[in-house]
């Protein structure tokens, strides 16, 4: 082992500097380092006072995520300190920090609803506790026992007490151990690299972690635990490990069986620096409460954050609705300011496309150029978070000792005028003290060249942990040179020749003595024994050449095995020597080995080829015909993928071919033919769900309503979900990062084919049926909708295809909403006769059992209400052509606008029913009071239809519009009324001069009768008639007209209210017509307060 030496007079005292009588008021990390002073960061670099320019790789400790000195974010900041430099949060809030907070939940796609605003990730750890205790002490009931918590070895959640307790790096928390809190404990890391054993498949391994995990619940008490606190991808810990496939969502597994909460540390890997905003988003889980720090704001102001969930922030909400916490700065506007120009400026220059892609191409040359290197452990990462682990011995994984501090070594040796390059080191990766390694996050804005040159560059600094490697390749380059040379020279040696038979010539001739001619004949010797030693050397290196014709019969044996029977990994060692010799052959150029050039080249050919068949043959082996998803559904189990050696084999392979494949400028067959095979097993293995959510969407009855879940195409979206997942994990293990989208689209097309095909069968079925089965558009919309949500934050992959599967259901769905207006109103405008007695009509209860159901799907209705706009159901064809976009999941929340757009289709179509149904009752009944009663019978319906259902806290503000209608229905129905009181009008005395008084008693009718002449005794006589007559009609009727018990009540009351008064008055004056004999007065006051009775 030998080390790069540093030079003691720049870095003798490590990374930082030097050890000087350096004298600085600053408390520095180290008192006696002398520190590099920065005088200007621009776009990627960091000038030193020297005039180094360090390329930023690493964005200091992975916070640079837009370069340095943008513009846009300096002049944000300084416009609101401009405007507001500091808020005191305990009164006031300012609308930069109401718009970061707004703008951060709104990336969670509505998962998370609040946020808190810090100055560091520290300080979000500790918000993150202590708001973990404060949700189990509002809780109803209140759970104050739980006061533990459990975190990862290894993990590093901040510096101050509260977080250092909460982490569990062994030597960050040493020198403070008495202090920090005795509530944590720990549980194994997610660390493949160290901690999955060879013969444990991936899911055993976290089988393993999550009963582990499980166990420390019921060793802690599971009623004591508050949560179980970890980072999706461990940062400066650990050096960017990523968790496995399925890791997460089996944690969060154990979390809420027990009712704990998981916290996601997101400060170091969050924000986007993983190739999402959040690192979750790629996990399959959703955290309770979620940190954000380092490239929220990109380092131009100190800030991060907390992100609490609906159910956190609701239990807060229902208790004290006060978090008791908080710091003089938090939500300081500069930091907010920054913060959120920062993620504009990501959001709309497209930098996490740009994290993906970059983040690939730095995987793929971090691995070719360094994946082979001794001294080399591992290479993980993830976006632009990539880490690369040192050790002592490959083949053990051991690490360096402790006290070599190799990470450091090579970050200093980077910022050297050699390489001027910043890496993040960090140390403890394999047990807390001992592992050396350095991370490598450079902007999210970083180029293809930069990261080239970043690869290349670190590629170098290899030479700070490894032995110098024997460079054979430059070697045999400069032997070949060497030939060159010499065979240049071979026609100076024949004149050399020449020259020497000239010198014995002229000696015989001239007769010279030996001695004369002996010291040039003896300069001449010499030259020929160079010459002689130089032809040697010619003729070894020319040996070297003719050495692959010499080895292709034993490679030629080796392919003509194959791969099967020669092993794998000999088989690929020898088409590489094969190409090897190939282009060492090539570059030399010679006329005598292009026959062996030839035959080498058909000897690869046939090599590739071969190979593509193994990988075919294994691929076939591995895949079956199909599987049961229902098996995996009902049973909660992940579907299955394929085995880790099986998996290892066919990676091999594929990274062997694409490589050819790239060199050649073709596309590598290996994708092709996995699609081609694994793309039937996934038609195969949906063909019957597919088959059953058409099937069960044919109904017996065909006027039955359909009901929410009863097609199977919610089983069918969800086996879709899991095998696709498990494909794609599948794929992200054979294939390199950019191969992932385009293989996986191959892989699913046919499958999303069939999906296609179902849906439009279904599709046709919903429009030959809309007025029962429209239901089942929205549910489909909100299903695949889901789908194609969930599967595009996991893999990036298959949206657009998902939308032009559901749009002709989408367009059905928002055309159902004009349509089934529309029949409602042809409906009711059809109808050819209406009961004589007032009787509703089976369209009303009709009409309301549709709106009922609606709201069972009042999620995708809500959704595509809102793409329609409010009121946009009254055009035709408004809901044709707009956007065919997947919605994305928050717009399925059920907010405000939604409710309201809702009640106003649900009032709209009321108003077309009762309008609609009035013209055909006037048109149809005539009499005015018979459409009375059968207006306010519909009225009374709807509105009890209304109130026993979950249409009233919906309708509950809107529900005074049936007033007008019922107003309407009264009018109509008492104009007998009106008429009967026409006969109880006092017209007599009203003509002349003083009216008798009447009421209390006061009233004489013998008196009033006696001042009457025989005229105005036969006019009462005929109006006490007339009235006896209309009255005994209007009461025949009212009780034979069939009315809702609340309809009679009231109308009743009404025309009491209405004749009663009137009757009183006119009896108190006249009744003494006929002296008691009841000829002309029919009714006394009691007797006609009797009749009213029995109208109630």
């Amino acid at each position: 082992m030998v080390l790069v030496e540093i030079d003691p007079k720049v870095h003798p005292n490590g990374v930082n500097g030097v050890k000087a009588s350096f004298k600085s008021a600053a408390f520095h990390r180290d008192l006696d380092a002398e520190f590099l002073k920065v005088t200007k960061s621009e776009g990627n670099y960091v000038v030193l006072e020297d005039g180094r320019r360090i390329f930023d790789a690493s964005g200091g400790p992975s916070v640079g995520c837009i370069g340095w000195g943008n513009q846009r974010v300096i002049q944000a900041i300084t416009k609101q300190i401009m405007d507001t430099a500091y808020c005191a949060s305990l009164y006031y809030t300012t609308k930069v920090h109401e718009d970061l907070c707004q703008d951060l939940v709104d990336s969670t796609n509505g998962e998370m609803t609040r946020a808190y605003i810090v100055n560091s990730g520290s300080e979000a750890t500790e918000a993150a506790v202590k708001l973990a205790r404060q949700y189990f002490l509002e809780l109803n009931p209140p759970q104050p026992q739980r006061t533990r918590f459990i975190n990862r070895r290894q993990s590093y959640h901040g510096t101050t007490l509260g977080a250092l307790s909460v982490s569990g790096h062994r030597y960050r928390r040493a020198k403070f151990e008495p202090l920090l809190l005795k509530n944590v404990s720990s549980v194994s890391p997610c660390n493949e690299f160290r901690g999955r054993e060879t013969s444990e498949s991936v899911a055993d391994y976290v089988e393993r972690l999550a009963k582990e995990l499980d166990d420390e619940f019921k060793r802690q008490g599971p009623e004591n635990v508050c949560a179980f606190i970890a980072e999706p991808i461990v940062g400066a810990s650990l050096g960017c490990v990523p968790s496995v496939q399925g890791y997460f969502k089996a944690m969060q597994a154990v979390c809420h069986k027990y009712g704990a909460l998981l916290i996601l540390d997101e400060v170091m890997c969050g924000m986007g620096r993983s190739g999402t905003l959040h690192a979750w988003q790629q996990e399959g889980v959703v955290p309770d409460i979620q940190t954000i720090g380092k490239a929220l704001g990109g380092g131009y102001q100190p800030v991060a954050g907390v992100l609490a969930s609906r159910r956190v922030v609701n239990v807060i909400q229902r208790g004290t609705s006060a978090f008791v916490h908080g710091h003089t700065y938090q939500g300081h506007p500069a930091g907010c300011a920054a913060a959120l120009e920062v993620q504009r400026i990501i959001r709309e220059e497209g930098l996490l496309e740009n994290v993906r892609a970059q983040g690939a191409l730095l995987e793929k040359l971090l691995k070719e150029l360094l994946g082979d290197h001794p001294n080399v452990g591992n290479i993980r990462g993830r976006g632009l978070f990539w880490g690369i682990e040192f050790v002592a011995d490959k083949q053990t994984s051991r690490p360096f000792p402790f006290d070599v501090h190799v990470s450091t070594q090579i970050t200093e040796l980077g910022l050297s005028e050699k390489y001027q390059i910043g890496v993040y080191p960090g140390a403890g990766s394999a047990d807390g003290l001992k592992g050396d390694h350095i991370i490598i996050s450079p902007a999210f804005n970083v180029t293809s060249d930069e990261i080239r040159w970043i690869a290349t560059t670190v590629a170098r600094l290899k030479m700070a942990v490894g032995i110098v490697a024997n460079n054979r390749h430059a070697a045999d380059e400069e032997a070949r040179a060497e030939v060159d040379v010499l065979n240049s020279r071979l026609e100076k040696t024949t004149q050399l020749t020449k020259k020497i038979q000239a010198c014995l010539g002229r000696l015989e001739a001239t007769g010279k003595s030996v001695r004369d001619v002996a010291a040039p004949l003896n300069g001449e010797t010499k030259k020929l024994q160079i010459l002689g030693n130089n032809i040697d050397s010619v003729l070894s290196a020319i040996e070297r050449l003719r050495q692959p014709v010499d080895s292709k019969n034993d490679e030629e044996q080796i392919i003509r095995q194959g791969p099967d029977k020669a092993g794998l990994t000999a088989y690929l060692a020898s088409i590489k020597r094969l190409t090897k010799a190939v282009n060492d052959m090539k570059a030399n150029n010679l006329r005598s080995t292009q026959q062996t050039v030839a035959e080498l080249q058909r000897l690869i050919k046939v090599g590739n080829s071969q190979l593509e068949g193994a990988f075919d043959r294994a691929l076939r082996a591995e895949t079956p015909r199909s599987i049961e998803p229902l098996h995996y559904i009902t049973k909660d189990k992940q579907f299955p993928v394929l085995s880790q050696d099986k998996i290892a084999r066919l990676g091999l392979m594929n990274s062997y071919i694409s490589g050819a494949s790239r060199q050649a400028g073709t596309e590598p067959p290996t994708a092709q033919i996995y699609s081609e095979i694994r793309s039937q097993y996934l038609v195969s293995s949906l063909a019957n769900l597919a088959t059953a959510s058409s099937n069960t969407a044919k109904k017996k009855n065909p006027d039955a309503i359909y009901r929410a879940g009863a097609s199977g195409i919610g089983t069918y979206a969800q086996a879709m979900e899991g095998l696709f997942l498990s494909e794609y994990e599948n794929i992200c293990n054979i294939f390199t990062r950019e191969e992932w989208g385009p293989v996986l689209q191959a892989t699913c097309q046919t499958a999303l084919v069939e999906l296609s095909r179902t849906l439009r069968e279904l599709n046709n079925h919903i429009k030959a049926h809309m007025n029962t089965d429209c239901y089942l558009a929205y549910e489909i919309v909100e299903i695949i909708s889901g789908l194609s949500n969930n599967l595009e934050s996991r893999t990036g992959e298959l949206k657009s295809s998902l939308a032009a599967s559901l749009k002709p259901v989408r367009e059905t769905a928002k055309a159902s909403l004009a349509e089934l207006l529309e029949d409602t109103r042809r409906k009711a405008l059809g109808v050819q006769s209406l009961p004589p007695d007032g009787s509703p009509i089976p369209i009303i209860s009709e009409t309301m059992q549709r709106l009922q159901s609606m709201v069972d799907f009042l999620r995708p209705l809500s959704s595509i209400m809102i793409s329609l706009g409010d009121g946009g159901w009254k055009t035709p064809g408004s809901s044709r052509g707009g956007n065919d976009a997947i919605p994305s999941l928050s717009s399925f929340d059920i907010g405000a606008d939604g409710k309201e757009i809702f009640a106003h289709y649900c009032t709209d179509t009321i108003d077309v029913l009762m309008s609609s149904l009035e013209s055909r009752a006037k048109l149809l009944l005539g009499k005015k009071p018979t459409v009375g009663v059968f207006l306010a019978n519909s009225v009374t319906i709807v509105e009890r239809m209304i109130i026993d259902s979950d249409l009233q806290p919906l309708l509950e503000s809107r529900i005074q519009t049936l007033d007008q209608w019922r107003k309407k229905a009264t009018a109509l129905y008492t104009e007998t009324c009106k008429d009967l009181s026409v006969h109880l009008f006092d017209v007599i005395h009203t003509s002349r001069g003083q009216r008798p008084t009447s009421g209390q008693g006061a009233v004489d009718s013998a008196s009033i009768m006696k001042g009457l002449s025989s005229k105005d005794k036969e006019n009462i006589k005929a109006k006490f008639l007339a009235f006896n007559q209309g009255f005994d009609e209007m009461v025949k009727n009212h009780k034979q007209y069939s009315m809702e018990r609340e309809v009679r009540q009231r109308f009743a009351k009404d025309m009491q209210y209405m004749i009663e008064p009137l009757y009183y008055r006119f009896w108190d004056r006249y009744h003494e017509i006929d002296k008691g004999k009841g000829k002309y007065v029919k009714y006394d006051k009691s007797a006609i307060a009797a009749i009213f009775l029995t109208l109630y």
